[in-house]
């Protein structure tokens, strides 16, 4: 079926010649395949910019573990934080794109089962119904059981951690890969619950000569090897994302399905996943553990950037890490060029979930961590995060008016219990 829509050159006007040069030049309707073309270009900027960030926390790790100290673990931390800014801002690339999506759990999955990888405080408890790995412990053990069987250990290598202990046991919380593992490494638990704070890992948790909590070789052999599947992981979806890239092709390959595919990602991100799973979850149970970046308490910041990434597919701007600034033909010009009222109430709604976003950030920033701001009878906290969960779903319905708007079809978006079925939440 084809678009109902004139992608073809500017309407000719009909006028005399004599009047021709008072009249201001109307700008043509894009291309969807100019669409996608630039979509996939600032994709590719985007994963190219995670990778930048990804080898600079490397760097910063093999820093840490050089010479383990206050300092070096400190400027760790700050890395961590920076790569996440880049990375959340491709989020709306996973839903829509399968070569994204089949990828993403590597690098990004959460809530994890932090037993899984080293030592917990006591209070995390000592099993699991759902999870035989709950307090495996790999880095203290040299050999483990998955599915009743025993499993080699010694080597906690890349390959190791991928292929064996990465949802070990078919159980999606044994995240062994990616970034909340790596949060994980260097903040270890956060246990000040809804009060304030975020994790307190010691330094010394990888000094070889002044070693505590034990096994500080092979934790640090285990953050190594975690650090060095990122920056991998970054490097093949910068590929996949250039022009001759698998993504790229796949995209590409269908102006049409490209279009919906890039109103799925703003859907499902903005709607099931952010605001559901993300948000709207921990905000029910009032639960610090469903918090998304949990041990370094910066989850204000990556919502906001996930939010910032919604609004760019739409427009079509991004600003890489070096101040580069991208723009290209976008929906937004699609849309204005068809209805313009749709375009400014689109335009509008994605701006006023960032303001709610920012007012977010510099809540966290200037008053309480995300943590707190969920918590069970935090009247003002709980309100500022439920005015950002509101403008996301909000804007999720002017985007569904965007699909019919453009005659797309029906597109699948991400649901969730929290946001269809609450009551389900609490039964769990």
């Amino acid at each position: 079926m084809k678009l109902k829509i004139n992608f073809g050159a500017a309407l000719a006007l009909a006028v005399a010649s004599t009047a021709m040069s008072t009249l201001p030049a109307l700008a043509a309707t894009p291309e969807p395949a100019a669409i996608i073309k630039h979509y996939a270009e600032v994709g590719h900027a985007k994963y190219e910019d995670a990778l930048t960030t990804a080898q600079a926390l490397d760097k910063a790790i093999d820093a840490l573990l050089a010479n383990p100290s206050d300092k070096t673990l400190k400027a760790a931390r700050a890395a961590w934080i920076k790569a996440r800014v880049p990375y959340e801002q491709t989020e709306v690339y996973r839903f829509g794109n399968p070569v994204v999506d089949d990828w993403e759990g590597a690098v990004n999955s959460w809530p994890l089962d932090e037993g899984l990888i080293d030592y917990v405080d006591a209070s995390y408890g000592t099993e699991s119904d759902e999870n035989s790995l709950y307090v495996a412990n790999v880095i203290a053990n040299k050999t483990i059981k998955i599915n009743g069987k025993d499993v080699d250990a010694s080597h906690l290598t890349p390959e190791f951690l991928s292929g064996t202990l990465q949802q070990a046991g078919g159980v999606e919380a044994n995240v062994a890969t990616g970034y909340h593992a790596i949060e994980f490494l260097l903040w270890g638990q956060d246990l000040h619950g809804t009060g304030p704070g975020a994790g307190e890992r010691p330094a010394t948790d990888y000094d070889l000569k002044n070693c505590t909590h034990g096994n500080c070789d092979r934790r640090g052999e285990y953050l190594k090897s975690a650090s060095t599947l990122l920056v991998s992981a970054m490097q093949e979806m910068t590929n996949d994302w250039a022009p001759d890239g698998e993504a790229t092709k796949h995209i590409e390959a269908d102006p049409k399905a490209g279009l919906a595919a890039i109103l799925t990602g703003m859907g499902s991100l903005s709607y099931g996943e952010l605001a559901g799973e993300r948000m709207k979850l921990g905000l029910l149970l009032h639960d610090p553990e469903q918090e998304h970046d949990c041990f370094s308490d910066n989850t204000y910041n990556s919502h906001n950037n996930a939010a910032i990434g919604i609004a760019a597919a739409y427009n079509g701007n991004y600003t890489r890490v070096d101040g580069t600034k991208m723009k290209g033909p976008s929906l937004h010009d699609l849309v204005a060029a068809k209805d313009k009222a749709l375009d400014k109430e689109m335009e509008g709604k994605l701006n006023a979930t960032l303001d709610a976003m920012k007012a977010m950030v510099h809540r966290g920033e200037t008053v309480e961590k995300y943590d707190q701001m969920i918590a069970e009878g935090n009247t003002v906290g709980n309100a500022t995060v439920q005015k950002a969960i509101d403008g996301l779903l909000d804007q999720t319905k002017s985007i569904q008016r965007v699909v019919a708007d453009l005659d797309l079809g029906t597109i699948k978006l991400e649901g969730s219990d929290s946001l269809d079925n609450p009551n389900a939440v609490f039964k769990k």
